[in-house]
Parts: structure tokens; C-alpha cells; sequence
């Protein structure tokens, strides 16, 4: 551990922005491109807009397990706080990332429910964002934090899928 983790003064990941709001971000921007800019339906009709219900749910479920695990390893979920431990239970023991895909599928489905392809073509940018401003920084902090563990974690569990 470095003499910054030491005193606790950098005790944290230095993600660029809270990773929900990223992903808000770029679902608002699309509703925003589609209602006052130029509409982009993906359908044309509003029943198929229900298919996003799925990845909703999914996206929900996914969240509630990788909590779940976080809380039992009593382990900080908010980035902005430091990690106290290495979460490779429940949906960590697949990706080192469950709670960033569950958003990303989350966001899927709320792009089908607005019907736009605006917000597809923004989850570009969004998960671009995502991986360099919070993800990699995420893993270079867990390296200086917990050394060979998580070094070993991350060679057993892929980042995504």
C-alpha cells in the first residue's frame, strides 16, 4: 500500500463522475435529441416499446445481487468512498463489473420505452466515458489498494463478460 492509501488522503477510486449520472446523462440527452431535435423512433408503432421491460428488469435484479454482495463483504458501494475489501461473490464472481453492465442494461431498456435511436447511438460515448473515467480507474485503485489479491481476482473474473 503507498504512503497516499496509508494516510487515507487518496483512499479512492478518482472516478471522473458518479457512473449513474453517466448513464443519465446519456439517456437524457437522447430524449432531448429526439423530442426537440429530429425525432428517430426505432418503432413504429408503441407496442414493441414494452420490450425494454426485460432489460429493465434484468438490469434491476442484477443491481440488487451485486448490492447484496457488496453490503456482506461490508464494502463501500459509492466509488467516491474507499473499497474495503475484494467482492467476488454473487455477481462479482463473473465480472469484476455487475453493477456497470446492470446500468448498461437498464439503459438499453429505457432506450426501447422512449423509442429513440438517439440514446442507442449515445451508449457509444456513454460506455467510452464509463471505461476510461471510472472503470480503469476503478481498477488501477483496487491494484494500489489490495496489491496481489486483486491482481489474482482479476486474472480468475473478465472485466465485462
Amino acid at each position: 500500500m503507498d504512503q497516499e492509501l496509508a494516510n487515507g488522503s487518496k483512499d479512492r477510486a478518482g472516478v471522473i463522475a458518479p457512473p449513474p449520472l453517466i448513464f443519465l446523462g446519456g439517456i437524457l440527452l437522447g430524449i432531448a435529441l429526439d423530442r426537440w431535435g429530429r425525432p428517430w423512433p426505432i418503432f413504429a408503432s408503441a407496442g414493441p416499446r414494452w420490450s425494454g421491460l426485460a432489460a429493465i428488469v434484468a438490469g434491476i435484479a442484477i443491481i440488487v445481487a451485486g448490492r447484496k454482495a457488496m453490503l456482506a463483504a461490508e464494502t463501500n458501494i459509492n466509488p467516491f468512498k474507499p473499497t474495503t475489501a475484494i467482492v467476488s461473490s454473487g455477481p462479482f464472481r463473473f465480472t469484476r463489473n455487475p453493477l456497470y453492465l446492470s446500468v448498461t442494461l437498464i439503459y438499453l431498456g429505457l432506450t426501447l420505452a422512449v423509442n429513440t435511436w438517439w440514446a442507442f447511438l449515445l451508449l457509444g460515448p456513454v460506455l467510452l466515458f464509463i471505461h476510461f473515467g471510472v472503470v480503469l480507474r476503478e481498477e488501477r485503485y483496487l491494484e494500489r489498494r489490495f496489491g496481489e489479491s486483486y491482481r489474482e481476482y482479476r486474472l480468475r473474473v473478465r472485466r465485462y463478460l
